[in-house]
């Protein structure tokens, strides 16, 4: 057996897969390019809701800087006119673990009714939240609020399910590990582009929720 050759094989497929990692991470980032707006910019019509994904909550309740910093953008486009709606989506899987409710609490406490905020407790990852927009919501046109490493994903998400999505990023000040979540984040895109492909549910569906009153 001629381990050399064998070793020299090995080597040659990881390197294959390497680029081909990054090059569907170079995709989907260059596929939605176009579709990421500035705050400042004149807002797409007749959005059905400003969508906000989840992320990490503190211990003792307070949002993490990245899910402040995404609460802060959506507020500010919600005033602005975007949308009169924001759908809030994050991981409430767990009793003593509510992002959702953080975020509510979050954007009540700055001036938005409450009428005007849905949740989705179920939003347990990108994929599940754009689903679930369109699926459970009826959200067919939305502005997707995140940060710039995440923002790709998400919509390369939204336009595989049928959601017409476009995105502003959320990045108002530095974030720790930042170069960790930018290399996770290939591998996230890659996971999420196959999974696009079969489009599988998310694991929760339900009842559909109107994110307006009927009437």
């Amino acid at each position: 057996m001629n381990w050399k050759r064998i070793v020299l094989g090995l080597f040659l497929l990881a390197g294959m897969l390497g680029v081909l990692a990054l090059g569907l991470s170079a995709y989907v980032v260059s596929s939605t390019r176009a579709r990421v707006l500035e705050a400042e910019a004149p807002p797409p019509e007749d959005l059905d809701c400003i969508l906000v994904l989840g992320c990490g909550v503190r211990p003792d309740g307070s949002p993490s800087h990245m899910l402040e910093d995404r609460m802060k953008r959506a507020i500010q486009l919600y005033q602005a006119g975007w949308s009169d709606v924001l759908l809030l989506s994050g991981d409430n899987r767990k009793e003593d673990y509510n992002e959702v409710g953080v975020m509510k609490a979050y954007a009540m406490a700055r001036g938005v009714p409450e009428e005007a905020i849905v949740l989705d407790h179920a939003g347990l990852c990108t994929y599940d939240s754009l689903y679930r927009a369109r699926a459970i919501f009826g959200a067919e046109r939305v502005v997707v609020i995140t940060q710039a490493f995440h923002i790709s994903r998400a919509l390369y998400i939204g336009r595989s399910l049928g959601v017409e999505a476009w995105g502003v990023t959320a990045d108002l000040r530095p974030y720790q590990h930042e170069l960790f979540n930018r290399c996770r984040e290939i591998l996230a895109r890659d996971k999420d582009a196959l999974w696009c492909l079969v489009k599988p549910e998310p694991k929760h569906l339900g009842e559909k929720v109107p994110l307006r009153p009927a009437g």
